[in-house]
C-alpha cells in the first residue's frame, strides 16, 4: 500500500496514468514527447509507478509498451469504498498490461488489455475456480457459469441460468495450474467481427498465485469488457480469498 500511495502522491506520475488511461500501451518516447520531460525524468517516474504494480509492460520486438494496471487501485476501493457504500461502484477503465513470459506467436502481437493481480490462493484452485460451472456462477457477473472441455482443441460456453450462451469459443491452449488461452466471442457482437483472444497466465508467487489476464484483438468499440475485466478479476480474488463474490451493477 505504502508504494501505491507514494507513487499517486507526485503529480508528474498521476499525469503519466491520465495518460495511459487515455490511450494505453504507449512507449517511452511518445510519454516523453508529450511531458516535455527529459528521457531520464519520464523513465524515473515509470520505475515508481512500475514499483507500485500500477504500470506494466509488454515487449513486442524491438518497442517497450506501458499499460496501467488497475488491479491496486481496485483494492484500495475494495478495501475501504466498497465496505462503506455497500453499493456497485463506477469503476475506472484501466488497461493493466505484463509482459509474456511464454514463447509463442503472440510474443510478437501488442494486447490491447492486460490484467494482472495476487490472488492467496494455489495456481490448482485457481485452475479450479476458472474452469468450474459452480465456482464461475459465484464471482462472474450477472451470475453467468461456463462450460467446457477444458483441454487443448476443445470447446466453452458461459451460460446464464436461464441456459443463455453469452460468451463462447475454442480453447486455443491448455496446460492444467499453468495456462488456458481461448477464443472470445460474446453473443452481442455481429458475427461478422473477428474472434478475439483471451489468456489466463498462472504462475506460484510465495503464499499468492499471480494471474494475468490478456486480450488480444478487442473488438473497436467495446471497451467496457476491460471494466467487466477488472469486476471479474476482483471478484474472483475476493471468492478465493474469503469465500464470497463480490456483487456489481
Amino acid at each position: 500500500m505504502d508504494a501505491i500511495f507514494k507513487a499517486l502522491s507526485d503529480e508528474t506520475r498521476r499525469q503519466l496514468l491520465d495518460m495511459l488511461r487515455s490511450r494505453d500501451g504507449q512507449t517511452l518516447t511518445e510519454l516523453e514527447s508529450a511531458l516535455g520531460m527529459t528521457r531520464f525524468g519520464v523513465m524515473k517516474h515509470l520505475k515508481v509507478l512500475e514499483a507500485a504494480s500500477l504500470v506494466v509492460t509488454h515487449r513486442s520486438g524491438r518497442f517497450k509498451y506501458h499499460y496501467l494496471n488497475a488491479a491496486p487501485l481496485q483494492s484500495l476501493v475494495d478495501r475501504w469504498i466498497e465496505p462503506l457504500t455497500r453499493q456497485p461502484l463506477t469503476r475506472a477503465i484501466l488497461d493493466l498490461k505484463v509482459e509474456l513470459e511464454r514463447t509463442s506467436t503472440m510474443d510478437t502481437v501488442r494486447p490491447d488489455f492486460i490484467l494482472e493481480t495476487f490472488i492467496r490462493t494455489t495456481p490448482d484452485k485457481l485452475w479450479e475456480a476458472l474452469t468450474s460451472a459452480e465456482l464461475s456462477r459465484r464471482y462472474n457477473l450477472r451470475g453467468t457459469e461456463i462450460h467446457g472441455q477444458f483441454e487443448t482443441g476443445g470447446k466453452y460456453e458461459h451460460r446464464t441460468a436461464e441456459g443463455k450462451v453469452m460468451v463462447s469459443g475454442d480453447i486455443l491452449f491448455a496446460e492444467r495450474g499453468k495456462r488456458l488461452e481461448m477464443t472470445f466471442i460474446p453473443s452481442w457482437i455481429p458475427s461478422d467481427i473477428k474472434p478475439s483472444r483471451i489468456v489466463y497466465e498462472i504462475k506460484p508467487a510465495g503464499e499468492t498465485t499471480k494471474l494475468t489476464i490478456l486480450h488480444y484483438d478487442l473488438p473497436e468499440g467495446h471497451e467496457g469488457l476491460k471494466e467487466a475485466w477488472a469486476q471479474i478479476a476482483s471478484s474472483l480474488k475476493s471468492l478465493l480469498e474469503t469465500g464470497h463474490g463480490l456483487a456489481f451493477a
